[in-house]
């Protein structure tokens, strides 16, 4: 009788501080989706834009800007953008038949995490540009239409809601 005394007390102890753990976690979940959507609202923005007409022989560019419209510094990898020479597919190019252009580029394997010197920072208000030539890269056939969709955010983190559509198209 004496023990079950001390256990009642116990576990009221033991089931508040539970119940307090449980308050400060969802406190705690609730403060980091905060942080996450201002840092969300805090990102880079990626513009794209490629010309499909190309003299014979020429390159067909893309044309990666990114711009940094908030006021800190932002680093991005350089990993699956044209900031780095063609080393992977960042891009998912669909013609108009909704069939995926294939990838014809070299394929590099990754040392994860990726190291310091795969990044590159942009300033304030600033932004970078970068051009790839997607017939090196890119099994594309002249006078088809294409969208192109940049998919290389999970490695360099930065994300685009663009999507460019071209025509392929040499002029002699």
């Amino acid at each position: 009788m004496k023990h079950i005394r001390l256990i009642i007390p116990a576990l009221i102890i033991l089931f508040s501080a539970c119940s307090e753990a449980t308050r400060n976690t969802s406190n705690i979940i609730s403060e980091n989706a905060s942080q996450t959507a201002a840092n969300k609202s805090d990102s880079m923005e990626v513009k794209l834009k490629i010309n499909g007409n190309v003299v014979n022989g020429e390159p067909l560019l893309l044309r990666f800007v990114v711009l940094n419209n908030t006021d800190s510094v932002k680093r991005f990898c350089i990993w699956h953008t044209p900031f780095e020479p063609l080393m992977s597919s960042y891009l998912s190019i669909i013609n108009d038949k909704g069939e995926e252009a294939q990838y014809i580029g070299a394929m590099a394997k990754r040392v994860m995490p990726p190291p310091a010197s795969s990044y590159t920072q942009v300033n304030p208000g600033d932004s970078l540009v970068a051009n790839a030539d997607l017939l090196k890269a890119y099994d594309l056939k002249k006078g088809s239409s294409y969208k192109a969709i940049y998919t290389g955010g999970n490695m360099s983190g930065l994300m685009s809601k663009d999507t460019v559509t071209f025509v392929y198209n040499e002029i002699h």
